[in-house]
């Protein structure tokens, strides 16, 4: 993931801050009391619509022992497949909330950025726009305000947000240095004279493994690692973002990315029976779960994305929680973007986002 002169000139094309809506409606009334932005990042809509891919499991180059993957998460049935890749999805969030992005029933999300690439991506996400100076994945502190900040700059939120990472760049996307979020990225360590066992172990695990993968951080400590702060702090906003399936992808093992995709699915069902087992979170917590890019829809580029490889844009987005209807798969409906989640984000808690013209907040009638 490298900035390329090419990214540039597309966006010189671009205007500042393009969207395709019109002007958010600000809303007062809160639909729940905390939301958790939980971050697969390049995970395909494919897998989560269909399950493993019948080419890439079969492809010894992409899956080395394709006899155990097969076993684990193969079936003729696509619904089946995606059953046993992701459970919780299937089992849990299409019975209780609503899950969109099925291209091959109209249903349609897509990141407006032309790059294609993370932090692109999340910029998008968080901020609600597009800028002309995020299209790469350099480490450069993102100019814009995002989501996060903004509500943590109120006093019903402040000390009250938090974001727990594996990519290294995250306090770059979330301009730690100005917004003051309280961020764990990478292989941080959590900070405080009042640690817990728990988070001592995580801490000593971390410094242990470092030399062995550098800027991004295994998601299963990223994960232990938020559990702890979340039990401790009770933060009221969440981000909770997961890397190991992109980079899997791009090592072109499609093994180890369903495998981590399964993985992810646990991690998240974990983590939606701890807040419904918590006083403050049980019926009070809404679950946004959500990729930054798509990645190449043929066979021979499923293992990258970019603003040249064909279906990169191609994401899809899953929500749970109150405030949230129980429509399970969506079919057909609105076309909808990864800029839509920062004032969904607000909407949700009963705020309106002001970032220049932040596109609006998803329908969720």
């Amino acid at each position: 993931m490298k900035s390329t002169l090419v990214s540039a000139f597309i966006f010189a094309l671009i205007p500042f801050n393009f969207h395709p809506f019109t002007k958010p409606v600000p809303v007062t009334k809160p639909l729940t009391g905390n939301v958790f932005i939980i971050t697969i990042d390049g995970f395909r809509w494919q897998e989560i619509f269909s399950g493993a891919d019948s080419i890439l499991i079969n492809m010894e180059s992409a899956t080395p022992d394709t006899s155990t993957l097969k076993a684990m998460y193969w079936d003729d049935s696509p619904e089946e497949r995606r059953k046993k890749l992701m459970p919780f999805f299937w089992n849990v969030i299409s019975r209780k909330g609503c899950i969109y992005g099925n291209r091959k029933f109209d249903s349609r999300v897509d990141v407006m950025n032309p790059f294609q690439k993370s932090y692109p991506g999340y910029h998008e996400m968080f901020t609600g726009n597009i800028d002309r100076a995020i299209h790469s994945n350099d480490p450069i502190p993102d100019p814009d305000e995002n989501i996060l900040e903004f509500l943590n700059k109120q006093k019903s939120f402040e000390g009250k947000v938090a974001a727990f990472t594996s990519w290294d760049v995250f306090p770059y996307i979330l301009n730690e240095k100005r917004s003051s979020l309280v961020i764990n990225s990478g292989y941080d360590n959590q900070q405080g004279d009042k640690l817990s066992s728990e988070q001592k172990m995580i801490n000593r695990v971390q410094d242990e493994i470092v030399r062995e993968k550098k800027s991004t951080r295994y998601d299963e400590l990223t994960f232990l690692s938020a559990k702890e702060y979340i039990v401790a702090s009770q933060p009221k906003v969440l981000l909770l973002g997961l890397g190991e399936t992109d980079e899997f992808a791009h090592e072109g093992r499609y093994d180890l990315y369903l495998q981590q995709a399964n993985s992810v699915d646990q991690m998240i069902a974990a983590l939606w029976h701890m807040v419904q087992t918590m006083p403050g979170y049980k019926d009070n917590t809404t679950f946004i779960i959500t990729t930054d890019h798509g990645r190449g829809s043929r066979t021979g580029k499923w293992d990258s994305h970019g603003e040249w490889i064909r279906g990169s844009s191609n994401t899809w987005m899953a929500l749970i929680g109150p405030g949230i209807k129980a429509r399970g798969e969506i079919h057909g409906g609105e076309q909808m973007y990864q800029a839509q989640v920062a004032q969904t984000i607000a909407m949700l808690l009963g705020n309106y986002f002001p970032g220049e013209d932040a596109a609006p907040a998803i329908s969720l009638r």
